[in-house]
C-alpha cells in the first residue's frame, strides 16, 4: 500500500465520522501535513472521487465474488438466494467502510461515478428480477424497487452502527432477514 492509499483510507474513515471535513481538517485528523494531503489530492473533490471510485470497485468485486452473472443465467432459486445473501453481506461491510459515500451529494453528481453506479445497479436489478422469476423474491414489486430497498437498508445499517443501536456482528443477518423475510410478525 502506498502513502496515497494510506491517506485516502484514513480520510475515508474520518469522513465516515464527519462528512463535512475540509482537506485541512482531514490532514490534521490523519496526522499528516496539509501540504502532504494536497500533494496526493489537489482538491477535496479529487479525494471524494477516488473514494467514490473505490466504493464502486468494492461493489463490482462483490458482484463478481457472488458469481452474480452466473447465478442470474442459471435461474436456480437456491443459487440466486445464495448470491443475494453473499452480496448483501458484502454490502453491509461496504456500508460500514464507505458509509458517507451512500449519501454524499458530490458523489451523486459526478457523471463518471453516476454512470458506473448505474451500470452496477442495473446488474443488481437483473439479479433481483431473476430471483423474482425463480420465486425467491416477491414478483409483485418492481425489481428496481428492490434495489432501492437494499440501498435504504445500507443507509439504515450505517446509521444504526453509528448510533450504537445494533452490534456489528449480527448486522449482516439482520439485513438479510429484513430483506428476504420482512418485518412482519411470524
Amino acid at each position: 500500500m502506498t502513502q496515497r492509499d494510506d491517506a485516502r483510507d484514513a480520510a475515508r474513515r474520518h469522513l465516515n465520522e464527519d462528512p463535512t471535513l475540509s482537506l485541512g481538517d482531514l490532514a490534521a485528523r490523519i496526522g499528516i501535513a496539509r501540504a502532504t494531503l494536497h500533494r496526493h489530492f489537489s482538491t477535496r473533490e479529487a479525494l471524494l472521487t477516488e473514494i467514490g471510485s473505490a466504493s464502486l470497485d468494492s461493489w463490482e468485486e462483490s458482484q463478481q465474488r457472488s458469481e452474480q452473472a452466473a447465478a442470474i443465467a442459471s435461474g436456480d432459486p437456491v443459487r440466486l438466494r445464495a448470491c443475494i445473501e453473499e452480496h448483501l453481506r458484502d454490502c453491509v461491510a461496504d456500508a460500514e467502510e464507505f458509509g458517507f459515500a451512500l449519501t454524499d451529494h458530490f458523489l451523486s453528481h459526478s457523471p463518471a461515478l453516476v454512470e458506473r453506479a448505474t451500470d452496477l445497479e442495473t446488474r443488481d436489478v437483473a439479479m433481483y428480477a431473476a430471483a423474482q422469476q425463480a420465486g425467491v423474491l416477491r414478483n409483485d414489486l418492481p425489481a428496481a424497487w428492490l434495489s432501492h430497498a437494499v440501498w435504504g437498508l445500507m443507509i439504515g445499517s450505517r446509521n444504526a452502527l453509528r448510533a450504537g443501536d445494533v452490534a456489528r456482528r449480527p448486522l449482516e443477518d439482520i439485513v438479510i432477514s429484513t430483506f428476504l423475510d420482512g418485518v412482519s410478525a411470524r
